[in-house]
C-alpha cells in the first residue's frame, strides 16, 4: 500500500496528492542499553507518560437546537438527549471513545454517581489508535 500526502487543496481541482517518501516521516532511533541489556532510562520515561494528566468525561447524552431555543431556556428546563435510559453511555479521554458503561450509584457515598464499565473499545474498532 502506497502512502500518500495531500500537498495541498486547491477548492476547484481538489488536493494535490505527492507520494510519500522516507524523509516524510520521523526517524525511530533504537533506545540506548547498558551492559546487562536493560534499556537505560526505561522507568524514567514510564514514570513521564504515568504521570501525564489525561481528561475523562462521560457522556450521558448529546442534543442539537437553535440558538433562538437555547436562549429560551431557564430553571427547571429539561433539554432530551439522544440516549435513552439503560443504553451505554460513552466513556471519554482526551476527545477519545475508550469504553462504555453504565450509571451506578457510588457504594461509599450515595450522593455520588459513578461509572461502571462494561466494554473497553479496541484498537481494531476505531476507538483507539495504539
Amino acid at each position: 500500500m502506497s502512502e500518500t500526502i495531500i500537498d495541498h487543496i486547491d477548492a476547484e481541482k481538489g488536493p494535490k496528492t505527492r507520494p510519500a517518501d522516507a524523509a516524510s516521516f520521523a526517524k525511530v532511533e533504537s533506545p540506548e542499553k547498558n551492559q546487562n541489556g536493560d534499556t537505560i532510562g526505561d522507568d524514567r520515561n514510564l514514570d513521564t507518560i504515568l504521570g501525564i494528566p489525561v481528561n475523562i468525561q462521560v457522556v450521558l447524552g448529546s442534543a442539537t437546537m437553535l440558538v433562538s431555543n437555547l436562549l429560551k431556556l431557564g430553571r427547571g428546563a429539561v433539554i432530551p438527549l439522544n440516549h435513552r435510559v439503560g443504553e451505554p453511555i460513552d466513556i471519554v479521554v482526551n476527545g477519545r471513545v475508550i469504553a462504555r458503561g453504565e450509571v451506578v450509584v457510588v457504594e461509599d457515598d450515595n450522593s455520588r454517581f459513578g461509572v461502571s464499565l462494561t466494554e473497553i473499545m479496541s484498537a481494531q474498532a476505531g476507538g483507539m489508535d495504539i
